[in-house]
C-alpha cells in the first residue's frame, strides 16, 4: 500500500544539474513560484528513456511558453548526464536541467526508487508554483510515457487551479467544455 503524493508539498532538496553545458546547482526553491514538471527516469544510456526524454524536449517549449519549468531526474550524476548529452543526438536536443541524483534522495522523497536496482521507476510530478504535487504518474520500466499526454494533464492541472469549482472531464482539451459538479449533475453524466 503507497500513501499518496497528491497536494503534499514537495520536500528539500538539493542536487547538481548539466544544463545548458554547465553544471549548476537546484533546490526545491527553484521549483517554487512557476509551475514544474518532476520526470524521473531509470538511467542514462538506456532504451525507452531517450525516447522519453526526447518526446519531452520537443514539446518543451510549449511547456516554457505556460509558464512551466522541467526537470529530469535520475540516480546518474550530472557528469553522467552530461556524457550522454555529448554523445546522443536526441539527448543533445534537451535545454531543461537534467538533476543528478546518485545519493536517491530526490527518488526515494518522490517514491519512485526501485531499492534493489539503484534506480528510479518512471515517474512523473505536476507540481503547482506552491510546491504543491497535483498529478502523479508511475510506469514500470518497459512502458514509455507521452510528452503530448503530460502537456493536456498540465493544461488541465493549470485550468482547475484559476477555474474555482471547475473540473475537467476525460480527455479534456484547451477550450472544451469544463464540468460545475453540482447535485443537477448526479446521473446525468
Amino acid at each position: 500500500m503507497t500513501t499518496s503524493l497528491i497536494n503534499t508539498k514537495i520536500q528539500p532538496f538539493n542536487a547538481t544539474a548539466y544544463h545548458n553545458g554547465d553544471f549548476v546547482e537546484v533546490s526545491e526553491n527553484d521549483l517554487l513560484g512557476k509551475w514544474s514538471i518532476v520526470f524521473f527516469y531509470p538511467a542514462d544510456f538506456t532504451f525507452v528513456c531517450p525516447t522519453e526524454l526526447g518526446d519531452v524536449a520537443d514539446h518543451y517549449a510549449q511547456l516554457q511558453e505556460m509558464g512551466v519549468e522541467v526537470y529530469s531526474v535520475s540516480t546518474d550524476t550530472h557528469f553522467t548526464h552530461k556524457a550522454w548529452h555529448d554523445a546522443s543526438e536526441t539527448i543533445k536536443k534537451i535545454q531543461f536541467p537534467m538533476i543528478g541524483d546518485p545519493t536517491g534522495r530526490i527518488t526515494r522523497n518522490f517514491g519512485v526508487m526501485i531499492e534493489e536496482d539503484g534506480l528510479a521507476l518512471r515517474g512523473t510530478f505536476v507540481i503547482n508554483p506552491e510546491g504543491e504535487i497535483k498529478v502523479v504518474e508511475t510506469h514500470d520500466l518497459g512502458i514509455g510515457r507521452s510528452a503530448k499526454e503530460l502537456l493536456r494533464k498540465v493544461q488541465a492541472a493549470q485550468y482547475i487551479a484559476s477555474h474555482d469549482g471547475e473540473v475537467c472531464p476525460a480527455s479534456w482539451q484547451p477550450g472544451e467544455e469544463t464540468l460545475a459538479p453540482s447535485l443537477d449533475l448526479v446521473g446525468k453524466i
